[in-house]
């Protein structure tokens, strides 16, 4: 599909960069917003409000055959890695790469558009025979990225295409820049499970994860939304439907990053059966993930 369209305001445009990607535009706010729907259907660039929000390494864009480290990847049916890369459902057992297959797959795009209120992109994923070897169930994935006053709304629909329920742990992996690992974050959660030594821990708001190989999950925030200082000062608001009752904090040492990932549920859901959310048969889980940022 073929888009290049401007408003007074709103923009949508495509062009190739390796792969195809398209570029929604707010110019009103200094906004813009980059997706490539063969690499996962993944945001590569977020600026809103002229700050650029995303790291990406693109190496590991460009190369096909790498796991892409930045920008905004999709996590579906599972957020996260299963123990020896497999798991058990109904008897049978399953193999699964980390954080699923919808964000190694390449997605369709079925609509892109601008007006005078907005710019969006909307994409599908359906479930073929690569997907079934790893995630028995036939599924249609629909997300509508849109571009709208200098914020960035991702809106999703997980939709069950099978004769039984479908086992759903859904998420996002945002990689913001950051050179400081230690940040001030600010969300309602108490309680935190640290992954480097598998203890939970009470949660104050500030995090060091410098140094640390292995992520921070926040088990108990009531309000679906989390906050954080970006590298100019400004506060980066995540705000998220309920069903991401987590958010996973994470970094690599020495690289400019930090990584605030809403989930639906904690590491290894399918294995320990918890937290996940069965879609009933013909039935859909809708969501919303917004990014925003303080002017």
């Amino acid at each position: 599909m073929s888009e290049n369209i401007q408003t007074k305001t709103y923009g949508i445009s495509n062009r190739t960069d390796t792969y195809v990607v398209y570029e929604l535009t707010d110019s009103a706010t200094d906004s813009q917003v980059t997706i490539c729907p063969q690499r996962g259907g993944i945001v590569i660039g977020c600026r809103l409000n002229g700050e650029e929000l995303l790291y990406l390494d693109r190496d590991t864009f460009i190369d096909p055959a790498a796991n892409i480290r930045g920008g905004i990847p999709v996590l579906f049916p599972i957020c996260g890695q299963l123990q020896g890369g497999a798991y058990e459902w109904e008897g049978q057992t399953y193999r699964m790469r980390n954080h699923g297959v919808a964000r190694t797959a390449a997605w369709e795009v079925v609509n892109a558009y601008a007006d005078e209120e907005e710019a969006a992109l909307t994409l599908e994923l359906h479930s073929n025979e690569e997907t079934l070897a790893s995630y028995p169930f036939a599924f249609e994935l629909h997300f509508t990225y849109r571009l709208k006053a200098g914020k960035l709304y991702i809106e999703q629909s997980y939709n069950n295409l099978s004769d039984r329920d479908m086992p759903v742990q859904a998420g996002f992996h945002p990689y913001f820049i950051s050179a400081d690992k230690q940040l001030k974050y600010t969300s309602d959660a108490t309680k935190a499970l640290d992954y480097n030594d598998g203890q939970i821990k009470p949660f104050g708001g500030e995090v060091d994860l410098g140094g640390l190989v292995e992520s921070i999950a926040l088990l108990d925030p009531k309000t679906p939304e989390i906050s954080f200082p970006s590298p100019s000062g400004r506060k980066i608001k995540l705000s998220y439907s309920d069903v991401f009752g987590v958010v996973v904090l994470w970094s690599v040492e020495g690289k400019p990053f930090v990584c605030v990932e809403p989930w639906t549920a904690t590491n290894e859901a399918l294995n320990r059966k918890e937290g996940l959310i069965l879609v009933p048969p013909g039935d859909c889980l809708d969501a919303d993930f917004t990014i925003e940022t303080e002017v």
